[in-house]
């Protein structure tokens, strides 16, 4: 009887490298820098930061639905004309060009839509701001800008360090043309930022603002006084200097409590349901009466 053969397993089919390489990630098995280069590798997955969790549109784009910013400068880049010349008071150095948000820091740059934009500051470092066609260095409370010679005064930010609010609004409207606009983005004395900003000294904002509020570097930090950062005292300053007149409070997302998931929550909270009398930025908007004996 003639000798039966073993029976060998049939071999199986190779697989692609691809999908060996799946398999041997699925086994635990390091399959070294040629598996690793597979093109079904899983993307590394960034953990969510509190404002992509309370606001998940952030996600796409960067930015949330009430970005504080981008909901002030539309309605700034609305007023704008190709003419106009443009003064922004307290320009800083131009921090807004580090901001990664593209959208965000277009809207914020003004150079090139409009036929000029000036920059006055008591800190000399802004005439260093790229985004400026001319730079002067305020030395007294009075600017050194001619009567009667810009179309939109823009003041973000800066109120609330201004000592003497009626001679500040009194050089808004010498400087300003007839019918020019006026606009305000300032803390709300009222709001529960600016409470923490009284009680703790101005020395050691610079410290606690660049901790809280990520990016923030503290050299833009600088003495707040609050002589004239509620909406009652806004409008009041308005109507005396001339203005026809809108003054209101927002709330973005709550930037400054990014230290802390919990307070992070608190923010969104006070943010959904406080009342606006109590939001934490005032915004303002005014344009000059016919005062001036310029025009219609």
């Amino acid at each position: 009887m003639a000798q039966r053969q073993p029976q060998h397993p049939r071999s199986k089919p190779a697989l692609p490298p691809q999908l060996a390489a799946v398999n041997l990630h699925a086994a635990g098995m390091d399959v070294g820098a040629e598996a690793h280069s597979s093109p079904l590798k899983m993307a590394k997955v960034e953990p969510m930061t509190y404002k992509e969790l309370f606001y998940p549109e952030a996600r796409f784009g960067g930015f949330t639905d009430i970005d504080g910013t981008i909901a002030f400068f539309n309605r700034v880049n609305s007023l704008l004309d190709s003419s106009f010349t443009v003064l922004d008071v307290g320009c800083g150095r131009g921090a807004y060009a580090d901001d990664p948000i593209p959208l965000r820091r277009n809207l914020r740059i003004l150079k090139g839509k409009v036929s000029k934009i000036i920059g006055i500051d008591v800190d000399y470092t802004a005439q260093d701001n790229p985004f400026l066609d001319e730079f002067h260095l305020i030395k007294e409370d009075y600017w050194p800008i001619e009567n009667s010679s810009v179309d939109l005064i823009l003041c973000d930010s800066v109120l609330e360090h201004v000592n003497n609010p009626n001679l500040f609004f009194s050089e808004v409207h010498r400087t300003l043309k007839d019918r020019g606009y006026f606009c305000i983005r300032t803390p709300n004395r009222w709001s529960y930022i600016a409470f923490f900003a009284t009680v703790i000294p101005n020395k050691y904002h610079s410290r606690v603002i660049s901790f809280v509020q990520d990016g923030r570097k503290e050299e833009d930090v600088f003495p707040t006084v609050y002589q004239c950062n509620s909406i009652k005292r806004l409008k009041n300053m308005m109507k005396n200097h001339g203005f026809e007149y809108v003054v209101y409070g927002y709330e973005a997302e709550p930037s400054y409590l990014s230290f802390s998931k919990n307070a992070y929550w608190l923010g969104v909270l006070h943010q959904r349901f406080a009342p606006r009398f109590l939001k934490p930025v005032i915004f303002a908007f005014g344009r000059l009466k016919n005062s001036k004996g310029t025009g219609s």
